[in-house]
């Protein structure tokens, strides 16, 4: 893994930092890279060292979630059950509950959203693949009940952070766990 400098880091995680707080207050397409600057209490020029425009801040931090996850999911026993990955991916956003209330409330990105949603579609296929011997119909069948549960996940996500994160992590990962034994494991 790369080691970044730690003045590099300390500037892009303000940036980071700024952006995510200034989502709160605004649409995205009214910030401007000097409201990012400004926030950061970084030069213009610094912003532009480390990203191409403020779009390219976004997708970085998207990414750095996303990848994120993914890594935490990839590293955890293989033998975890729904509801176990279900209490990691709560434990995260939890953690992280700026970034996602934000990217998922109502001044949120419809990119991240399709990101998001890419992510746990990955997920699902990974755990339910299907078997080569399966013919068309059943393959297409198996793709609109990932689509269906990747969708209903990403739904409870926003609404669990609309709502103030109402349930703890560990009753959400349980809900979840058991909706998708009830619909994957019954097939």
């Amino acid at each position: 893994m790369l080691k970044i400098d730690r003045r590099i880091r300390k500037s892009q995680e303000a940036l980071k930092k700024a952006v995510i707080e200034l989502m709160q207050e605004k649409d995205f397409d009214q910030i401007t890279i000097q409201d990012i600057a400004d926030r950061a209490d970084v030069s213009r020029r610094t912003l532009y060292l480390h990203y191409t425009d403020k779009f390219d801040l976004l997708d970085k931090l998207i990414e750095e979630h996303i990848s994120n996850i993914r890594e935490i999911c990839e590293s955890s026993d293989d033998a975890a059950g729904y509801t176990e990955m279900g209490l990691v991916w709560f434990e995260y956003f939890e953690t992280h509950s700026m970034f996602f209330s934000v990217l998922l409330g109502s001044k949120g990105s419809v990119f991240f959203r399709g990101r998001f949603l890419e992510f746990f579609l990955g997920e699902l296929e990974k755990d339910n693949s299907l078997s080569e011997g399966s013919d068309k119909d059943s393959a297409n069948i198996r793709n609109v009940d990932i689509q269906f549960l990747g969708s209903a996940i990403v739904g409870v996500v926003e609404w669990w952070f609309k709502n103030g994160q109402p349930l703890p992590p560990d009753v959400m990962a349980q809900r979840i766990g058991n909706l998708l034994e009830r619909n994957l494991e019954a097939r």
